[in-house]
Formats: C-alpha cells, structure tokens, sequence
C-alpha cells in the first residue's frame, strides 16, 4: 500500500449526503525503475513519478466529483455535495494489466473478473466499498471499458453490460478504469458517462428527453455535447444558445444565453457545470405536484434506491 486516506467517521451522515468508499488499484509494468513501454505502448515514466501523478490525479478528481454534486453550486456558495469519497484502501501491482481474448476486440480485454479475484474484492465489499478505482494503460495494447457495474439488478455502465464480466454479490459496485497516460478530465468523464447510463436506465424520457434534450433545442446537454454543442467533444463552441441549463426545469426554466465562456472551453470545467445543474439535494423543483428527488441518490446508493423503486421524479 502507497498511500491511504482514511475513511471518514461511519456514523450517520448529514442528510442528502452519500458516502462512497473507494479501492484504489494500479498495475504499473515497470522494468528497471520507469513504466515499460512495451507494455503501455505510450507511457514511460520512473515509477515514483508516476505514483505521485496518479495520486495527484486522484485526489483532484475526487474533488472534482464532490464539487460537482452541490446542486447550484456556481451560484450557491452553502450547497453541500451530496457525494463523498474516501479511500478505503489502496493495492499495487508492478505488472501488466490481465487480459483475455474477447470477440469484437481487435486488442486483449481487460480481464476485470481476474483484477477482482486478485484484489479480493468480496472482502472489501463487506468493509463498505462501493467503487473499484483501477489506474493502467491503453496505448492501443489493451481495451478496456471506462465503468463497469456489478449488481444483482444487471449492469448499467458505459461497457458492453456483459453480466459475466465481473463477480456479482449482493452489493453493487462500479468499476472505474483510469488510463493514466491521460489527465483528470478524462478520469471525471468516465464518471460522466455512468451518470448518464444510470440515470438514462432510471427514468428515459425525463433525463435524456428533457435535461438533456435534443441537440441545439436549448436544453442541458450532455458529457460530450454542451447546450450549444455541435458535435463530440464540442466543448470550445463560441456560438450563443439560449438554454435553461441554469434552471432547468422539466417543463422548461428561465432562459439564458450562454456559450463555452461559461465554462471557459473547457472539458472539465464543462462536466462540473453540468453536474452541479442536475437535480440535487433540496433543489426546489417541482413538477407534477411534488418536488424532484435528489437524482445523486442513484450514484451514492445505488441499492436502496432500486429496493425503494426510487425514481427521478
């Protein structure tokens, strides 16, 4: 073990907060002190080097990830986070990521089932962890799914949802694969995707139909398509939209006009905003008579929502 952050006190949380402790493992290939590039296929750095990067990245992306679930948090200093991280533990292995033969994949898959045999996964299960943070490479040497879920109600993740994939207990937890030749924008937006897997699975036609909205109709947008988004990726956009991005509301909010100055053209700064737009802990939007539930219940405790058949509306 590397380096450790303690888990914060198990008693109650405060209201509309969820805690989500994490297993953090890295397989860094290392051949005489520096990440082999033979393996990675485009990283090479001395290991020590690279242990502070990941930890660097790490850190910032689980701030970034708190930061972002404080509903109407540009513009309301007091929102809490309804999200937050600690590490529950943290595993290294200097050695080449495990792979298999999959059909479909011109490059070895990933093997998650062979990761969480080799970390034990059901014993962290049983000490609370509900995320597997997994840190290695791509290169064009390995595929690899950025989340994976493992859940007796069936895996929602941005992955192929082979249900075989990884060992299912009754816990669910999620599976997020880090390729560390990249930067904390690209390690938030995988998170990205599995919000929008899950919260899509949840309720269809109230988040993808009307919070994110077809594109250039003024809506929220998603990961890779801001409001006045043009294509993927289209995170500098200077052309004007009027969106209630802002305050959204399912039958339509105020209008603003707004472009990528609202988030400076920037890839990360552009997930936060949106994140922090998405229904969260006492939002004050009602519709249909009641007020919108706090939709990072679905991320932060992902079994007693389907036990509770809690829904986004």
């Amino acid at each position: 073990m590397l380096w450790f952050r303690k888990p914060r006190s198990a008693a109650p949380l405060v209201e509309g907060i969820f805690e989500i402790p994490i297993l953090l493992v890295s397989y860094f290939p290392t051949r005489f002190g520096f990440i082999d590039p033979r393996v990675t296929g485009d990283v090479v750095l001395p290991l020590l080097v690279m242990r502070a990067r990941t930890k660097s990245i790490t850190e910032r992306v689980i701030l970034a990830l708190e930061e972002g679930s404080r509903f109407h948090g540009f513009k309301k200093p007091s929102a809490q986070p309804s999200l937050r991280y600690s590490i529950e533990g943290n595993l290294e292995f200097l050695e080449p990521l495990p792979t298999f033969a999959k059909p479909g994949h011109a490059e070895p898959m990933t093997d998650y089932n062979a990761i969480m045999e080799r970390v034990n996964i059901q014993k962290w299960l049983a000490r609370g962890v509900k995320e597997v943070w997994i840190w290695g490479y791509h290169g064009g040497r390995v595929d690899l799914w950025e989340s994976n879920m493992a859940s007796k109600w069936g895996d929602i993740s941005n992955s192929d949802r082979d249900e075989t994939d990884l060992p299912v207990f009754d816990s669910t937890y999620t599976v997020y694969h880090y390729n560390y030749g990249r930067g904390v924008s690209e390690a938030v937006e995988d998170h990205m995707h599995q919000i929008e897997a899950v919260l899509r699975h949840v309720d269809d036609d109230l988040f993808w139909n009307k919070f994110v909205g077809e594109v250039g109709e003024g809506r929220c947008g998603w990961s890779h398509f801001p409001p006045n988004g043009e294509r993927d990726y289209d995170w500098a956009n200077p052309n004007w939209i009027e969106t209630d991005l802002e305050d959204w509301h399912p039958d339509g909010g105020l209008k603003t006009r707004l472009n990528c100055t609202s988030w400076n053209g920037d890839s990360l700064a552009w997930f936060m905003l949106w994140m922090q737009c998405l229904p969260g802990y006492q939002n004050g939007i009602v519709y249909q008579g009641q007020e919108l539930p706090n939709w990072w219940t679905w991320i932060g405790d992902f079994d007693g929502a389907m036990q509770r058949q809690t829904g986004l509306s």
